[in-house]
């Protein structure tokens, strides 16, 4: 018998040695040392916080502010994040060393988890250096002209020609501009399997755009997936199906099909070429060509439907945004009548400050990405009110400006509200803004700060002011149901990036001329 509860004893020793290690290591003793951000771990051990921050992490992170203050740390899934909500702190954060903060430690690991490779630290600054050089400045207008012609050629199929009244059409708002906008920047990105050809009136058929039509709808099942692929949470059938579309994608942007092509941008054209130079094969060449377009399309074609829906459903927007039109139109001696050729649109010389304000205003609204931090070695974090925190190694510091920043209502009044102008004096000069009475230089945050900061932005906001101004230039257009309001987001997708709404919505248009 003494055998027997010896061993006995020794077993249930060793259970309970396991299961007070495996507490001990998801932190489940962690507790608040001096000067740490306060600690929240809720009320399940290792899990923590992480329904309530899966459903909703807007709403949960808003509500951990009210109760901890612009810093705080939650237990989520075995991580301990660290919240910074204080807006006059992010450029403290932002500019802090590598050595202590680190982007790119988290921003490989989602590349893997949503593309399945890893870019070394030279690929990435080849990345870095070619974004720098050809999605800003001359060669940005380069690409923005191609852009301009693609757009309308997409726009324009199919709707005829000749005189007489034209039929109404009918579509889903998100459906018609996000499938729009895939389109035409395919064509301008990657280019088409046939010579350029088109008449005067852009109503010639690329011989790659049915096909792109196509494409679209996989490219959307692949995005429905993206916030469980960004954490690694896709349960067995999910896997399979991302690995088929990843697959099917590969197939579309080989290596061999894409250098075969006319009139692929110099974007992409060139930094394969440095690629091939860097010794990278041609498997990896084929998924970074999946991650440069995934890339240029996954948030700017939704946030396309958010600035096209606010200005359908609301008049007095789309009436000033259409007399901007109507001016740059007139002020570049163009306008749209049969027979009459191509709009031509240069931002270096169009300005459109009512546009640009409802754009930002969009963005402001629908853009909430997580600005992600790795702690790399034990720190101290001093707010820009002189509160000193600590940090541990290990843990993760991260910005969150939607709710810290862009719906503040100190900063933006009625912060929820639509207000085109909001980002416009009526001089036309930018606003500036303000929070307890100090000039805020991170204002609005869409696209993310310091090494993290969106290298496409300039490209996206260029292909959202081109489709509002092809389609108010081009188009009749109205909501079937009138009353219809804009429609409410998403929840899961906050923190990912622009926030999808939870339905379309129908809309019915035609060409004016």
């Amino acid at each position: 018998m003494y055998f027997w509860e010896s061993v006995l004893s020794a077993l249930l020793a060793s259970f309970f040695t396991s299961v007070l290690g495996g507490l001990y290591l998801t932190g489940a003793f962690r507790r608040r040392r001096p000067k740490e951000p306060p600690l929240d771990k809720g009320l399940i051990p290792w899990l923590g916080h992480g329904i309530s921050f899966k459903k909703n992490p807007a709403e949960f992170l808003e509500k951990m502010q009210k109760k901890h203050g612009d810093i705080f740390t939650v237990l989520v899934g075995g991580n301990y994040l660290n919240f910074m909500m204080d807006p006059h702190t992010y450029g403290t954060v932002i500019k802090e060393s590598k050595d202590k903060l680190d982007f790119d430690t988290f921003g490989s690991e989602v590349v893997h988890n949503v593309f399945g490779f890893y870019l070394s630290e030279s690929n990435h600054k080849i990345l870095q250096r070619n974004n720098k050089k050809y999605l800003r400045n001359r060669n940005l207008e380069d690409l923005n002209q191609v852009m301009t012609e693609k757009l309308q050629a997409v726009l324009l199929r199919n709707q005829g020609s000749g005189g007489g009244e034209r039929p109404w059409q009918q579509d889903g708002v998100l459906h018609f501009s996000y499938k729009a906008m895939f389109q035409a920047a395919f064509l301008t990105l990657f280019g088409s399997d046939s010579p350029k050809s088109g008449d005067r009136k852009g109503t010639s058929k690329d011989s790659r755009a049915p096909q792109c039509a196509e494409w679209f709808e996989d490219f959307q099942k692949f995005d429905h997936y993206l916030p469980q692929m960004v954490m690694g949470m896709l349960d067995p059938e999910s896997k399979r199906e991302t690995e088929r579309l990843r697959n099917f994608f590969w197939d579309v942007l080989s290596v061999e099909k894409v250098t075969e092509k006319d009139g692929v941008s110099n974007w992409v054209a060139e930094q394969d070429h440095q690629m091939v130079e860097a010794g990278m094969t041609k498997k990896m060449r084929t998924q970074l060509f999946f991650l440069l377009f995934w890339a240029s399309q996954v948030n700017t074609g939704p946030a396309t439907f958010w600035v096209f829906v606010h200005l359908l459903t609301h008049p007095e927007a789309m009436k000033a945004v259409k007399g901007e039109v109507d001016r740059v139109l007139k002020e570049t001696n163009q306008e749209v009548k049969p027979g009459s050729p191509l709009l031509k649109i240069s931002f270096e010389s169009v300005k459109t400050p009512l546009l640009d304000s409802a754009i930002q205003e969009c963005l402001r609204l629908k853009v909430s990405p997580f600005l992600f931090r790795s702690i790399m070695e034990d720190m101290d974090l001093k707010m820009a009110d002189g509160r000193d925190y600590s940090l541990r190694k290990g843990d993760q510091l991260i910005l969150f400006p939607f709710i810290g920043l862009q719906m503040d209502p100190e900063i933006y009044p009625d912060p929820k509200t639509f207000k085109y102008d909001r980002f416009v004096n009526p001089d036309g000069t930018r606003k500036e803004f303000y929070k307890n009475g100090k000039k805020l230089r991170h204002y609005n945050m869409p696209w993310g700060a310091g090494p993290s900061m969106c290298p496409g932005r300039f490209f996206a906001v260029s292909e959202m002011k081109l489709f509002v101004i092809l389609m108010v230039a081009y188009f009749e257009m109205e909501l079937v149901n009138k009353e219809e309001k804009v429609p409410p987001v998403d929840p899961s997708r906050y923190g990912i990036g622009t926030i999808h709404p939870s339905h379309d919505i129908q809309f019915r248009y035609r060409l004016r001329i």
